[in-house]
């Protein structure tokens, strides 16, 4: 007696279960211009990779004579594979079935996926594109109402957190994403979207239209043009292809886990390299903008810059990057939108990515260039002050490796979001530092004495003048307020001289940080 009739189910599940929602849901998808889930992770992963996890998971209907009639397969993909060479847990909504809303089997293996990558220890890839849960349960419309959840299970976001703590975790929006997944979606160290056929949203435009009388479109809610701006997610994608790319490259700079350390790579680059460029970048001009990211440029590995928020408080910029193969975390100032100044949102990207590279062990390189946090009327009312100095303790409480590069300016209480205890601190010679900004701080101190000058303008500008000049680099390199005052030719020499030096420590910060990650 064989098993051979049985064998013959698990196969027929199997290929029932590849079909997805079926050829004319497939189709449809098509239509839209997207890929199935199958299809997106078969993009991502190198190939032959994927091992799947519960391929039999799903619904089944037995004919009369208990033969299988028909087979749902779980509306979640989940399984493992390879990125580059690199194992990676891998899941998301299979939206052919339901629309993605999860199914019974689809919720349980989008709730283990989490629990699999702490297992595993290997990082996290969601690929989002689906509901939340359904006013007819996970069952369906026809279905009887699902078990609740009993007295002692564990909170559901508790395997989230802890991923987060644990693994990288990097998610994508590739279609519209609602309830849990778009919650799901923001819980990750990395985020992107597509810009034309993705939308995150609390709640879509019916529910919106029923509670709150409001007749609005998906786009309107929760469309690229507005999260890429107010920090829900991390980057915009051009396409499916664009987005899975980036979170190739994401994690290739970062370890499995914390356990581990990131891989230092070959970089090709000299590490002795001095670009003539830096020389004359900065200009002698206070007011006058420069290209910061030309100067990262010039600096850093070649080609190794990869950004991340920059549509969402643009006075600041955070990357990752490598520094003679190393890789580490990147802020900068970027002059060009107001000044460079902290607003609300920046010391909100800013605290977020000091507290991920914490995670991960990864030095900080800091390029600054800081006028103070923003002011104004809007600035108050967005909780400049409060936000801010979240950034600032954030930076006082990290025990990472950190170089600062004094490029311009450092004013007020903003600029110790710039330094972490021990930092390793250059200077260029345009470098000014001091409690306000000079303009601000003459028209305070001499408001009386320039209203009563002969010629207010120039008394203006002759004391700007004078305060200028107190504030250059050279007393400050003479008192050893700085480790050394350089030309800016010899950045990168430097930089990768102080990487020599601190690689040995980072085995030393293996682990859980003692302040974990939050989105």
């Amino acid at each position: 007696m064989s098993w051979e009739e049985e064998v013959e189910q698990i196969q027929k599940r199997r290929k029932l279960a590849l079909e997805q929602g079926g050829t004319e849901a497939v189709r449809k998808q098509h239509d839209r211009g997207r890929l199935t889930v199958r299809e997106r992770i078969a993009a991502l992963l190198d190939p032959q990779s994927f091992r799947e996890q519960g391929p039999a998971a799903g619904s089944a209907e037995l004919d009369g004579e208990g033969a299988l009639a028909s087979f749902t397969p779980a509306n979640f993909l989940l399984g493992t594979g390879k990125i580059n060479g690199r194992l990676c847990v891998v899941g998301g909504e299979d939206f052919t079935v339901r629309g993605g809303s999860p199914n019974l089997a689809g919720l349980r293996k989008s709730v283990y996926a989490e629990e699999l990558a702490c297992q595993l220890r290997m990082p996290l890839v969601r690929l989002h594109e689906g509901g939340g849960g359904s006013v007819a349960g996970a069952a369906g419309k026809d279905g009887g109402a699902s078990p609740a959840e009993p007295v002692f299970a564990m909170p559901r976001f508790a395997s989230v957190a802890s991923a987060l703590a644990m693994v990288p975790v990097a998610s994508a929006a590739l279609g519209p994403v609602a309830g849990l997944p778009a919650s799901r979606l923001v819980a990750s160290h990395f985020s992107v979207m597509t810009r034309e056929s993705s939308q995150v949203l609390v709640a879509g435009p019916a529910v919106v239209a029923r509670a709150l009388k409001e007749d609005t479109s998906k786009e309107i809610l929760g469309g690229a043009q507005v999260h890429g701006r107010n920090g829900v997610v991390d980057n915009v994608a051009e396409d499916e292809d664009d987005a899975l790319r980036q979170i190739a490259r994401f994690l290739s700079y970062l370890p499995q886990n914390v356990w581990e350390l990131a891989p230092v790579t070959e970089s090709g680059d000299e590490s002795g390299r001095r670009e003539e460029a830096l020389l004359n970048l900065v200009p002698r001009e206070r007011r006058q903008v420069y290209d910061m990211r030309a100067l990262l440029g010039h600096v850093l590995d070649r080609e190794s810059l990869f950004e991340m928020g920059r549509g969402f408080g643009p006075g600041l910029i955070v990357a990752l990057a490598r520094l003679n193969g190393q890789p580490v975390g990147v802020v900068a100032n970027d002059c060009r939108y107001y000044a460079g100044a902290m607003t609300a949102a920046a010391a909100q990207k800013v605290r977020r990515f000091i507290e991920f590279c914490e995670t991960f062990h990864l030095p900080i390189v800091n390029f600054v260039d800081e006028p103070g946090f923003m002011i104004g009327v809007e600035a108050e009312q967005a909780a400049t002050i409060r936000y801010g100095t979240a950034a600032v303790l954030a930076a006082a409480s990290c025990t990472l490796p950190w170089a600062s590069v004094v490029v311009r300016k450092v004013f007020g209480v903003a600029g110790a979001a710039h330094f972490a205890p021990g930092a390793y601190v250059l200077a260029w010679p345009s470098a000014e530092r001091g409690p306000l900004p000079i303009e601000g701080g003459v028209a305070v101190a001499f408001g009386r004495e320039i209203a009563e000058a002969d010629d207010p303008q120039a008394r203006r500008e002759e004391l700007e003048r004078q305060f200028a000049e107190r504030q250059s680099p050279f007393p400050r390199a003479e008192s050893f307020s700085v480790h050394d005052l350089i030309d800016p030719r010899e950045t990168r020499p430097a930089l990768c001289g102080w990487i020599e030096l601190i690689q040995p420590r980072l085995s030393h910060l293996l682990g859980p940080r003692s302040f974990p990650y939050r989105p």
